[in-house]
């Protein structure tokens, strides 16, 4: 095992490890495939979005506020599968995390914000427990980034000091947040330019 300062990665899930779950242009495919009208939609989802990914409404519960407020011609389980379905995964953000993990023997705390239903899915489908130790999620926690609050938990859950943590998102706001509360980060853009940050934090693979 290589030695480092760093102990622990804090990752995001969406935009870091996998596609977003339900962002902006997935909502305009949604559109686009059943019919609706974007403005509209577009609003409900902003006024209730937080309240889904803070694990206080369940999916169901959401998309009856955003999409079946009236009678549709197609189902709810079908608008959910298609939910699902927009998820893909970084394979190569999976597999360098999952290498430094093994290398240099990380914690991996994954700090998120998703809600219930798409964080069980995406975290069964592409197998994310396999390498994650524990999900500070929005949904499970009630609380989301930036809330000061949500890095102070998974630090607490982590129960390393701060300066042994690395802080990967792909909202700059996000790790300044973070950073505010000497949690080191990087804010991710791609593979290369985060591969090569870890590298300077004492994080490298073999060549």
């Amino acid at each position: 095992m290589a030695s480092t300062g760093i102990t622990t990665l804090f990752l995001d899930i969406g935009g870091v490890l996998l596609s977003n779950g339900w962002d902006r242009m997935a909502r305009k495919r949604a559109v686009e495939k059943f019919g609706l009208d974007f403005e509209e939609m577009d609003e409900r989802h902003h006024l209730t979005f937080g309240t889904y990914e803070e694990g206080k409404l369940s999916a169901e519960d959401y998309l009856s506020r955003v999409v079946f407020y009236e009678e549709r011609p197609f189902s709810q389980d079908s608008f959910i599968m298609f939910m699902f379905a927009q998820s893909h995964p970084y394979t190569d953000m999976i597999d360098l995390v999952r290498k430094l993990k093994t290398l240099h023997g990380l914690k991996i705390i994954a700090v998120s914000n998703e809600g219930r239903e798409l964080t069980e899915y995406r975290t069964k489908r592409f197998e994310l427990g396999t390498f994650i130790d524990c999900f500070v999620s929005s949904c499970f926690v009630h609380m989301r980034k930036p809330d000061y609050d949500i890095y102070r938990m998974a630090v607490d859950v982590a129960q390393v000091p701060r300066e042994e943590v690395v802080y990967i998102d792909d909202r700059a706001m996000f790790v300044e947040t973070a950073r505010c509360l000497d949690i080191q980060g990087i804010v991710h853009k791609d593979y290369r330019s985060t591969r090569e940050a870890l590298a300077a934090f004492g994080l490298s693979l073999p060549r």
